[in-house]
């Protein structure tokens, strides 16, 4: 089973961590049933960025992106090349880290 370590994030995860599952869970599934409460405002349906994630290691053991998701991530806060949607992110069979980003898009948390 893969590991996905997941750096430190002062509010979801503020010691980091290391956690094990199965290959082809969603990453966002994963990170929530271990109690890493990152937010997913769409119901993981790949409609929001709010689980935005970026992997630093692992990033192409993972499936590939949609173009939806490419649509998507481009209005994402602090995007970089190595940037997924974790509701979309399939785990392959290898270990992977991921950095959670300090900010999200979420107008509906924002009283927008």
């Amino acid at each position: 089973m893969p590991k996905i370590t997941i750096m430190p994030h002062a509010q979801l995860c503020p010691e980091g961590r290391t956690i094990e599952v199965e290959t082809g869970k969603s990453l966002c599934e994963a990170l929530v049933e271990h109690d890493v409460e990152i937010e997913h405002a769409c119901e993981m349906s790949c409609a929001c960025t709010t689980c935005h994630v970026v992997v630093r290691q692992g990033f192409n053991s993972l499936n590939e992106s949609t173009e939806d998701e490419e649509d998507l991530l481009d209005a994402a806060w602090g995007l970089e090349a190595t940037s997924r949607l974790s509701c979309q992110v399939k785990l392959g069979a290898q270990d992977i880290t991921i950095e959670i980003p300090k900010y999200t898009i979420n107008h509906a948390r924002e009283n927008h």
